[in-house]
């Protein structure tokens, strides 16, 4: 049998090309997809295999029906009213409607109406609760904790006590904000605060301390403040602190060669003991007297009213008491 390649390629050249050559009688009626070629009195029929691009029959599929969950109903509505609310709220958490049984309600209306309810409530979740902080929590975790605490140190049971034997006053601030950071700028403050009268002075220490304290010392209280806050870190600021009053302190005790010259037009304050006003007073009080008696000198009320009236300034109330002070040491008649 001939082989037709002026036509087609048969199997035999070269296989499985997807072409079938069938060889079928000349009596055989060929097919719509069969091409018939005639080569000495012979027919050769070719049939094409037919380009199907859905390889398998796709069976239909039926559709899947959703079926909606079942939602539980809130925990909030199974709870008893004596549970242990320790255990449902622990530790600080985000605001959650269900496990709150409380009727909870945050936000604004436009029209007036009431405040959105707890659920599905983002204002709820903006601020930070306290939840876990409630009475039973607190006494709790301070009987947790009780095992690790000292008793309180006998003689200071009352204000006045531990004022006497701890005059420095530390006051710090913590912060509870909702940021990525727990730091917060502001905590790392530290604010020192004493009397003045706590400390032990002479004139010349006093006067130079509260020149170097400056604008930090509150005459009217007698409290001197210091607030530390260039630093990072709290104990930084802290430790500061504590540096400048020690410093301020042992400074004004030093006495600079410059100082042993002060005269007494140089002095800051008027002080009837270093005046020569003194002199002057002592002489006119012992006039005419021995110089073996005994002199008199100023009565206490005389020279508080004198320095109040030049320190302070001319005043009405200073110029009375001034005049009734002078009437009173020098036994004058009104």
């Amino acid at each position: 049998m001939p082989c037709l390649s002026r036509l087609v390629k048969c199997n035999k050249c070269i296989p499985n090309y997807g072409q079938q050559l069938r060889f079928l009688s000349a009596q055989a009626s060929p097919s719509a997809n069969d091409a018939g070629v005639e080569d000495d009195g012979m027919v050769f029929y070719i049939e094409f295999r037919v380009l199907n691009l859905r390889a398998t029959q796709q069976k239909q599929v039926a559709r899947r029906e959703f079926k909606k969950p079942e939602v539980m109903p809130p925990r909030s509505l199974k709870m008893a009213t004596d549970q242990d609310w320790t255990a449902v709220w622990p530790g600080p958490r985000s605001f959650h409607p269900a496990a709150v049984p409380l009727p909870i309600r945050q936000g604004f209306t436009v029209k007036g109406a009431a405040p959105p309810s707890k659920y599905a409530n983002a204002e709820l979740m903006k601020i930070p609760n306290f939840l876990h902080l409630t009475p039973p929590a607190i006494k709790q975790q301070c009987e947790a904790i009780k095992k690790f605490c000292t008793p309180w140190p006998k003689g200071l049971e009352t204000e006045e006590k531990w004022k006497r034997h701890f005059p420095v006053d530390v006051v710090s601030t913590d912060y509870c904000q909702a940021l990525p950071t727990i730091r917060n700028p502001e905590s790392r403050r530290v604010t020192i605060t004493l009397k003045l009268s706590d400390l032990k002075f002479d004139d010349h220490a006093k006067d130079k301390f509260l020149r170097l304290v400056g604008d930090r010392y509150d005459s009217e209280t007698d409290v001197l403040t210091i607030v530390a806050d260039r630093c990072p870190l709290r104990k930084q600021n802290y430790d500061y602190a504590m540096y400048l009053l020690t410093a301020c302190y042992h400074e004004s005790f030093i006495t600079e060669p410059w100082e042993e010259s002060k005269t007494e037009a140089d002095m800051e304050y008027y002080k009837y003991e270093r005046n020569k006003s003194k002199n002057s007073v002592e002489t006119i009080l012992n006039w005419g007297k021995a110089d073996g008696g005994e002199k008199r000198e100023a009565s206490t009320g005389y020279i508080e009213s004198l320095e109040n009236l030049v320190n302070v300034g001319e005043n009405e109330y200073s110029l009375n008491k001034y005049k009734e002070e002078v009437i009173k040491m020098i036994g004058l008649r009104q």
